[in-house]
């Protein structure tokens, strides 16, 4: 039975719609920062009426995020995992896992890599080390990414309208054990010491008596698409020094992290 053929293309239809959404997703994606609807109109070649229904409709998806006090669009967190979407499925796990093992053999600690999934992280490979218990951070599970090292080291690389877009107040943010930023604020200050520091901590927020380190993972478009992170028994790396300390653990993750960017084309990992 031969398949059906697709009905020809009718001027009017939804296809000059569709061309005109992608030409302002992939406007936004282009620039550094959140742009007026006039530069939209003008660089995508729009009425402004249309523009404003164009990013109406993307803003009600999560495709775009409207800053309203700054009368400014950028991409939303929705845009963020599309274009996330090629890296964090068989490419990204493929790459990963030898990567993953080694920096097991290299630490002796729990090894996992995630992907941010709305407010959540969405944990796709993980390496064990022989001894170690299981952890909550098992594939398939999602966790709460303001509360895991994986999910801080991503959303550190995004935006702030991004992260304001995703984590708008204290009711979208959740705890497990009592311990982490609870209001937008504490989030975003957390955030800038991770950028200064070079990469994210979590320290009995997710399982009591268990810490991470973490790393972003970055495209060739300098995009956060995964965290590398390691997790370790509190009682045996705090206040250790040398190999057995934490900086000594985020530094193995950031090299894995470093070699992950680099097979995506991606510059050093941050």
């Amino acid at each position: 039975m031969q398949p059906a053929a697709l009905p020809p293309r009718r001027p009017g239809t939804q296809v000059p719609a569709a061309t005109r959404t992608l030409r302002v997703l992939r406007f936004l994606a282009g620039q550094p920062d959140p742009v007026p609807v006039d530069r939209i109109a003008r660089a995508c070649d729009l009425p402004r009426s249309t523009a404003y229904h164009l990013l109406g409709v993307m803003v009600e998806e999560g495709f775009v995020t409207h800053l309203p006090e700054e009368h400014l669009y950028g991409l939303g967190v929705a845009a963020f995992e599309v274009g996330s979407g090629y890296a964090r499925q068989v490419p990204l796990q493929r790459i990963a896992r030898r990567a993953l093992a080694t920096l097991v053999d290299r630490t002796g600690h729990n090894a996992h890599l995630a992907v941010l999934h709305g407010r959540d992280v969405l944990y796709v490979l993980e390496e064990r080390a022989p001894g170690r218990p299981p952890l909550v951070t098992d594939v398939g599970v999602r966790l709460p990414a303001h509360l895991t090292a994986s999910g801080r080291a991503v959303l550190a690389g995004l935006s702030p309208a991004q992260v304001r877009a995703t984590f708008p107040g204290p009711e979208s943010m959740v705890e497990r054990t009592g311990l982490g930023p609870a209001t937008p604020r504490a989030l975003k200050e957390l955030l800038v010491q991770t950028r200064q520091r070079g990469y994210a901590t979590e320290d009995g927020e997710v399982s009591e008596g268990m810490a991470s380190v973490a790393a972003a993972v970055r495209d060739h478009n300098d995009h956060p698409v995964a965290g590398v992170a390691l997790t370790y028994p509190v009682a045996e790396v705090d206040g250790a020094a040398g190999a057995d300390g934490v900086e000594a653990l985020a530094a193995e993750v950031r090299r894995t992290a470093d070699q992950l960017t680099r097979r995506l084309g991606g510059g050093r990992a941050r």
